[in-house]
């Protein structure tokens, strides 16, 4: 039996129309009422966009170019938009796995028309959650390691400058605390520099690269806690502002010139989330750093580096802080070095997935994506022919290190921080 489709309309049709003085009647002037869907329930909707920071939800037009530039969505079912159709359709964020997904590599608001933020939007209903007890349980663990210790490894802060045992004779490491004269560079090491087995061979490299370039630098010791950036955007505000007020405070102790930091998400909380607590400084990356003293770095470099060399942008110190061209000057500064660039590179940069707290969420992460986006970026590493893929943030060597064992290509692609590269072409 044939099932005729019923036709549901809703339209105003006049039998006599004339419009200046052109005669419409009949069907040529009907005009269809509007058939949007109206009865959303938008309760969550407006919580979030109700709190400071996170209003910038509800401008959302579903154009989905954030869909492609969001790196979870090459891996997973994630992106701005799918987040607001969500929310539109009466999903609580707050208790969604979607809240711990994002990374806040900003690729989406590179490319949003609407300017839809999720770098504030996420931190702040982080916030909202983590205030309420909802959050995932590798959060909470590092939340309680770094209130305690200071830092996300667990670890006694008279353990951060143990990394400086391993330094050849001659190569000094001033700690301020002990010698509290005036320094050029007051470097602010990090957690993963001072504690994490890789990060330290990073450190040591710092070490001796400054010592040969006759930098005058010190560092705070055991007085340096964790820069708090991360914890800032996974949601632990109150945490950060603690964090921050403490290093704050220890660099107002001694007279230096500029900060220089290891890593990007220190770079971004001592340079732009600091001053809003008092705490004013010059700072630099050490890529920016080092490349303002090429004129001087170079004569140095005579070691050879023939390989084939691919840089991954970390997302905290290009698309949040404009600064691609340093990293990429050290490399090609390199003896006999060949650098290729990965497909998604410098604003279009792919992220290593370790940021909005990611670092700490790949247990979490591995319920929700096909593979962890580190293990993308590799993949295409080794896609472009490279021999090392070069990194500028402590979070990346183990991220990457790790990915390249859990995809299959060790002894293809070797994992190295800039600072290690420049170090080996100097000895």
């Amino acid at each position: 039996m044939r099932q005729e489709r019923v036709r549901q309309e809703s339209f105003v049709q006049h039998e006599t129309a004339i419009v200046d003085g052109v005669d419409i009647s009949g069907q040529w002037n009907k005009m269809y009422e509007p058939r949007e869907i109206t009865g959303y329930d938008l309760t969550w909707m407006d919580k979030l966009t109700a709190i400071d920071g996170a209003g910038s939800m509800g401008w959302c037009y579903q154009c989905a170019k954030c869909t492609g530039a969001c790196p979870v969505d090459h891996v997973g079912d994630y992106g701005p938009r799918k987040i607001f159709r969500r929310l539109q359709t009466g999903g609580d964020l707050f208790n969604s796995p979607d809240l711990w997904q994002c990374t806040t590599c900003m690729n989406c608001l590179r490319v949003c028309p609407k300017q839809v933020d999720l770098i504030k939007i996420m931190p702040a209903a982080r916030e909202v959650a983590v205030l309420d007890g909802y959050f995932p349980a590798e959060l909470q663990e590092m939340f309680q390691k770094v209130a305690q210790y200071g830092n996300p490894m667990g670890d006694s802060a008279r353990k951060r400058t143990r990394w400086t045992r391993g330094l050849e004779e001659g190569i000094e490491v001033r700690i301020l605390p002990k010698d509290p004269a005036p320094v050029e560079v007051l470097w602010f090491v990090g957690d993963y520099y001072g504690y994490h087995g890789r990060g330290r061979d990073a450190a040591r490299s710092m070490a001796r690269v400054f010592n040969r370039l006759g930098v005058d630098f010190g560092i705070l010791g055991a007085d340096e806690k964790c820069d708090g950036d991360s914890q800032r955007l996974a949601g632990e505000t109150g945490l950060f502002t603690e964090l921050a007020e403490h290093n704050i405070e220890q660099l107002y102790k001694y007279e230096f010139e500029r900060v220089v930091v290891s890593g990007p998400h220190a770079y971004n909380a001592i340079k732009n989330e600091y001053p809003k607590l008092g705490g004013q400084f010059e700072t630099l990356h050490y890529t920016q750093f080092l490349a303002q003293q090429l004129d001087r770095l170079q004569p140095l470099l005579k070691g050879s580096f023939k390989k084939k060399v691919t840089f991954h942008d970390p997302c905290y110190l290009g698309r949040h802080n404009g600064e691609y061209d340093a990293p990429r000057q050290l490399i090609e500064a390199l003896p006999d070095v060949e650098f290729i660039e990965l497909y998604r590179c410098k604003q279009q940069g792919y992220c290593c997935g370790g940021g909005g707290g990611g670092m700490w969420l790949d247990g979490f992460m591995a319920d929700h994506v096909e593979e962890r986006l580190s293990e993308n970026r590799v993949r295409e590493a080794i896609e472009v022919g490279a021999q090392v893929l070069a990194v500028c943030c402590p979070y990346e060597v183990s991220r990457f290190e790790d990915a390249v064992k859990s995809t299959g290509n060790e002894g293809k692609l070797e994992v190295l921080d800039i600072i290690e590269m420049l170090d080996t072409c100097m000895t």
